[in-house]
């Protein structure tokens, strides 16, 4: 009960018409009807991990599904890229201030990965004060946040008034995806107890399933995964382990820019493996983090149902990039196949059509500007992204038309990527040279982006899928030469549009 109401209740007011000053009358509204939010970000997951958007995957996420069933699923949500090799802290920290890569500081203002950020016409000095946490703080919301700790944004996770992050990566309630969970349901229990009216924004951040993924023993077991760890020996093949993925390669046909990478070379139980057993022990490692989160999530929105808080609460699940596990013959997420950079992103809320779909055109970029959208709040005036609220209500199919994605954190320039409408160009040039390559996709007739590799007999014998004849790269196909010069010039555009400081061996220096 707001001071006000209890001021009047004390002098038996109530009952009689009384001028109240506009800002307590809005402050007392805003504790009753402002919507809450529940911001779910999870570390290293791939949309086509969950049937929503695979419906050939073993993953089982009944919390999810049932979240697509009551709202809406984006097709179309990307995190833009990263110059460096840990592509999270790039993205993480576009969630937090809603601006595009080359517009970003990396963490203790290293300047090294992203050469603008030293620019104080490209990257805001006090960008901190403009982040998502210190926003909703100044509009009266409550924040919240648990999440891993590193490869983040620090100096604006700092801003949230509750912190509870620490790396939970292990197979126990203690040590796993159950403790993120628990400190989101210890904070609505204080909030419940206290009675606190004011609105929340919780950042419900998970530490899995980034590697190395360690599963609870029940969940390895459902998927027939163990913790290999030993790495002269090979995982055990075992019925109960998900098929090879869709896409899937021994071996990528050319190096993927950056030597001796954590991700593609070191993690356990992988290393430099692409052969199936490791490959369907690792996705049954991942499937089995995966479902824990799931079930973790399904424990809060129960909390918040029983608290009464459920239907005015905006919820958005996403992830801060995808994965590759086996897929064209890469394990990390330093790629931009559409396994890698796209995300899956979920959004349900008060006014959000139930079962639907929509492409989107999403970045991560944008969640600062459609929470604050959803929250009746101005976005700063640093702010980059999108509102993409009238795409989940339905009023609207995109937010914008081209995509561009970028990853640096190898060699430079490293690899960029455009898209419009079906059509998608990647384009390669690391190693100082030695590596040139294009390609080209219609990812409505090649949404897997399958290549030449894929259509070898020995892969189709593993897999199980033969690519049609135009699932392939078309860059060298005569047809689509126009195609591919109108990509080639949009990538160009787009790359000095957001003031990407690289260039290809066949663009100009500016």
């Amino acid at each position: 009960m707001s001071w006000v109401r209890k001021s009047l209740l004390s002098l038996g007011l109530i009952g009689l018409v009384v001028i109240v000053p506009a800002r307590f009358a809005l402050a007392d509204s805003k504790d009753s009807s402002r919507p809450n939010i529940l911001f779910i970000l999870v570390d290293d997951q791939s949309p086509y991990d969950l049937k929503i958007y695979n419906p050939q995957s073993e993953l089982q996420t009944p919390t999810l599904d049932r979240l697509a069933a009551e709202g809406t699923v984006i097709d179309s949500a990307r995190h833009m890229g990263a110059w460096v090799g840990a592509v999270c802290t790039s993205s993480r920290h576009m969630i937090m201030s809603g601006r595009t890569l080359w517009h970003i500081p990396d963490r203790r203002n290293n300047t090294k990965n992203n050469p603008n950020a030293a620019d104080p016409n490209l990257v805001p000095p006090n960008l901190v004060d403009s982040t998502l946490a210190a926003v909703f703080n100044r509009a009266g919301y409550d924040t919240m946040r648990t999440c891993k700790t590193g490869n983040s944004y620090d100096a604006a996770n700092k801003q949230f008034s509750v912190v509870h992050d620490a790396v939970k990566r292990g197979g126990t309630d203690e040590t796993g995806s159950h403790w993120h969970a628990q400190q989101v349901l210890e904070y609505l229990g204080q909030r419940e107890a206290k009675q606190d009216q004011d609105p929340f924004l919780i950042y419900f951040g998970f530490s899995h399933p980034h590697d190395t993924r360690d599963g609870k023993p029940e969940l390895l077991n459902k998927y027939g995964a163990t913790n290999h760890r030993d790495p002269k020996s090979l995982p055990a093949l075992n019925p109960n382990q998900p098929k090879l993925p869709i896409g899937y390669l021994p071996e990528h046909p050319f190096h993927h820019g950056q030597p001796g990478l954590r991700d593609e070379e070191h993690v356990s139980g992988v290393w430099k493996n692409r052969d199936e057993a490791t490959i369907r022990n690792e996705t049954g490692r991942e499937f089995a983090c995966s479902e824990n989160i799931d079930i973790q999530i399904d424990r809060v929105l129960k909390k918040l149902e029983s608290m009464g808080e459920l239907d005015n609460t905006y919820i958005v699940y996403t992830a801060d990039h995808g994965m590759a596990i086996g897929r064209h013959g890469l394990q990390g997420k330093q790629n931009l196949y559409e396994h890698t950079w796209r995300v899956p992103m979920i959004v349900k809320g008060p006014g959000i059509p139930s079962g639907t779909r929509v492409r989107g055109n999403v970045y991560l970029l944008d969640v600062l500007a459609t929470l604050c959208d959803f929250a009746g709040i101005e976005a700063p005036q640093t702010n980059e992204g999108i509102s993409f609220r009238p795409v989940v209500e339905g009023k609207q199919e995109t937010v914008r038309d081209t995509m561009y994605g970028c990853y640096c954190g190898g060699t430079k320039p490293g690899m960029r990527c455009v898209i419009d409408g079906d059509w998608k160009l990647i384009q390669y040039d690391v190693l100082d040279g030695t590596v040139r390559e294009k390609q080209l996709f219609n990812l409505a007739e090649n949404p897997h982006e399958f290549i030449d590799s894929h259509s070898h007999a020995d892969v189709i014998a593993m897999t199980g899928h033969r690519p049609d004849a135009n699932q392939a790269n078309l860059v060298k196909d005569p047809r689509y030469a126009d195609q591919l010069a109108k990509m080639e010039a949009l990538l160009l555009a787009e790359m000095r549009r957001l003031d990407d400081p690289y260039r290809f061996w066949d663009q100009p220096d500016r």
